[in-house]
């Protein structure tokens, strides 16, 4: 969508309304940097203290995040994920998890009764480029197209407000505790069941849905409780003795 000419009043709204279509459709998606000031002040046609005022506005939202010497980033799509995201910062990453949890096990049993052949496609498509990634070896692409296996699970159920807390969690716990995140990472390519939860929406079992589901999440609480575990481990040995 190309950015228009922003009328005289209420320039910096106008400015903000703008960016927040942008970022709510995805063609500013999460994780991306914005255009260049210039740039936009040459889309918008307006002067360079607009553009920086409605920038301001969305970074004090929680959806623009300034990186220094790196430009302005994506952070958030909605509010409500811009809040999740404020508030999981403090929270240990179990916690975030364990919401989760309970998200994605209802969100399983609604994608496996709401589901359409769109849908399924996109879960079946993703969970394809999981198994290419991991008989490849390649973890980044295995963690992309997971990514994209839960996220399409997810919008099966054709909830907005169940998509957006799943986005603002699901953020929240990527952008966790490092060392316990490369854990997970090590060893989420093997975790079991993404095939039953894949066959079980597909099938329309919601009852098989939400236990594949608590399988994935037990597995995954169990690999973050041994990485946090050794972290501490790790942080007591180096901790020199008091004499």
């Amino acid at each position: 969508m190309p950015l228009r000419a922003a009328s005289t009043a209420r320039l910096s709204s106008t400015v903000v309304e703008q960016f927040e279509e942008l970022i709510e459709t995805g063609e500013w998606p999460v994780g991306s940097r914005i255009p260049p000031e210039q740039e936009l002040v040459e889309q918008l046609g307006v002067g360079r203290s607009t553009v920086r005022e409605a920038v301001r506005a969305l970074e004090h939202a929680g959806l623009l995040e300034p990186r220094r010497g790196d430009g302005t980033y994506v952070r958030a799509r909605h509010g409500l994920s811009a809040a999740l995201l404020r508030r999981t910062r403090a929270a240990n990453v179990l916690e975030v998890l364990e919401v989760r949890n309970s998200i994605e096990r209802q969100a399983a049993r609604t994608a496996a009764e709401r589901r359409s052949d769109e849908d399924v496609t996109r879960i079946t498509e993703a969970l394809a480029a999981q198994h290419k990634a991991r008989d490849a070896g390649d973890e980044e692409a295995f963690l992309a197209a997971d990514n994209e296996f839960h996220a399409a699970i997810i919008a099966a159920t054709h909830n907005a407000v169940l998509i957006e807390l799943w986005e603002g969690l699901s953020y929240a716990l990527s952008s966790g505790v490092a060392t316990v995140m490369a854990e997970l990472r090590r060893e989420h390519i093997d975790f079991p069941d993404h095939d039953t939860l894949a066959e079980a929406i597909t099938d329309g079992d919601a009852v098989r849905a939400e236990r594949a589901v608590a399988v994935i999440i037990d597995a995954a609480v169990a690999v973050l409780t041994k990485a946090q575990n050794k972290s501490g481990s790790r942080k007591r040995k180096s901790t020199p003795k008091r004499r």
